[in-house]
């Protein structure tokens, strides 16, 4: 069964053609500067080879198109007709507190997704885009909709709840939420799939490290709190976004630097995190090269980060009481041994011990990291939203 698989941004198209169910992958690439005059697809030849096809790709439908006649084109296709394409499954950011599992796209998904716009303003529109655009190309094609949302609605109300007053739930849906749902999902079931457990069975502390970046806490297969809240802000500190900052911080700032309302949201999403403090990059590559060349902000910006990670670690296995695994992934968590390092450092009281010998040489790949006489498992595995949107496509279509 041919699947493919959108992640639709307001500004790019990521795709993969994945055949089920063995997973394989049979084309991926993805549109970049979408709207914009210079717009590109890029694409990823079966070889490693890498692409760039120019086209000027105003908005969504006209990117898709270009994505499926690639897909068919005699230079660069996989496939001979559109009909080899069974279904599409869409990477949706936000589905509120509705949607608990991945379900097919109809009227009522693309209403909610319309509903919570306000809680994702720049996603939610550019994934009704993607639907709409298939539907417009391929009207016949089944679609299905993976919440990033909805592996985090098994939150008891005392974690996802705000302490801000109760009528901001009941009027705006304020509360916490949750993102990465996918990832997490897939690496806390990989992990144990890798460790041979019972995912219903342990505790399982999940870290999504890049320059977004989220922590899960997994109790017998139920996330029950998540570091990311009611936006894609709080909890660690991210490549450009402040992570928990206190409140009254920002009053306080606006006030002393008269900001609107938009130059604190550009503040806090855009210009802080890893690249506010150390002045240097968003990049952990171009931080680890001001580090080696001793500067000092970025040192600064790195000790901050791995010590957030670390923090919200401890917290997890404490809400957890105790942790069984620990799993990293993400551009960070996978490719990053003195982050996990440093994370992992301090906490043998928990049964944590790190393997430096092997930590230090992996990169990017399936891997136990910890001691053997570790109690807590730690492990790295590197996400696969794809697949795991794919596989839930390819079952709820039967």
């Amino acid at each position: 069964m041919k699947i493919l698989v959108l992640n639709c941004g307001s500004s790019s198209v990521k795709y993969k053609l994945i055949d089920m169910p063995q997973g394989s992958v049979l084309a991926e690439g993805g549109v970049e500067k979408l709207g914009l005059p210079d717009s590109f697809l890029k694409l990823k030849l079966p070889n490693g080879e890498k692409v760039v096809l120019e086209k000027n790709m105003p908005e969504h439908t006209v990117a898709v198109g270009f994505i499926l006649e690639t897909l068919r084109s005699e230079k660069y296709g996989c496939i001979k007709d559109y009909n080899e394409i069974e279904a599409v499954g869409h990477r949706l950011v936000h589905g509120g507190s509705k949607y608990a599992n991945s379900v097919e796209i109809d009227v009522n998904v693309i209403t909610t997704l319309q509903e919570c716009t306000d809680l994702a303003p720049a996603h939610n529109p550019a994934n009704i885009k993607g639907i709409e655009a298939i539907k417009a190309i391929l009207p016949n094609i089944r679609q299905v909709g993976v919440f990033d949302t909805a592996f985090h609605q098994t939150m008891p109300d005392y974690a996802y709840m705000s302490t801000l007053p109760y009528e901001m739930y009941e009027k705006h849906g304020v509360r916490r939420y949750g993102f990465h749902g996918t990832s997490h999902r897939y690496v806390s079931q990989r992990a144990c799939e890798i460790l041979n457990l019972d995912i219903n069975k342990v505790n399982i502390i999940t870290a999504h490290i890049g320059n977004g970046a989220s922590i899960a806490a997994i109790k017998q297969g139920k996330v029950i709190d998540v570091s990311l809240g009611m936006s894609t802000v709080s909890g660690l500190m991210m490549g450009t976004r402040c992570g928990d900052v206190d409140p009254g911080a920002l009053t306080f700032v606006m006030e002393k630097e008269n900001m609107t309302l938009a130059q604190l949201s550009e503040m806090i999403n855009k210009k802080s995190g890893v690249l506010g403090v150390s002045g240097v990059s968003s990049d952990m590559r171009d931080i680890e090269g001001a580090i080696k060349a001793g500067n000092p902000r970025a040192i600064l910006a790195m000790k901050m980060y791995d010590y957030r990670i670390k923090k919200y670690i401890g917290s997890y296995a404490a809400a957890l009481g105790g942790v069984d695994v620990i799993v990293f992934t993400g551009g960070v968590g996978e490719n990053q041994w003195t982050t996990r390092e440093i994370a992992c450092e301090g906490l043998e009281f928990m049964g944590v011990k790190i393997d430096k010998s092997v930590n230090t040489n992996m990169r990017g790949e399936e891997k136990v990291i910890s001691s053997s006489d570790s109690r807590v498992k730690v492990i790295v595995v590197p996400t696969d939203e794809e697949f795991l949107i794919a596989k839930d496509t390819m079952e709820i279509l039967g």
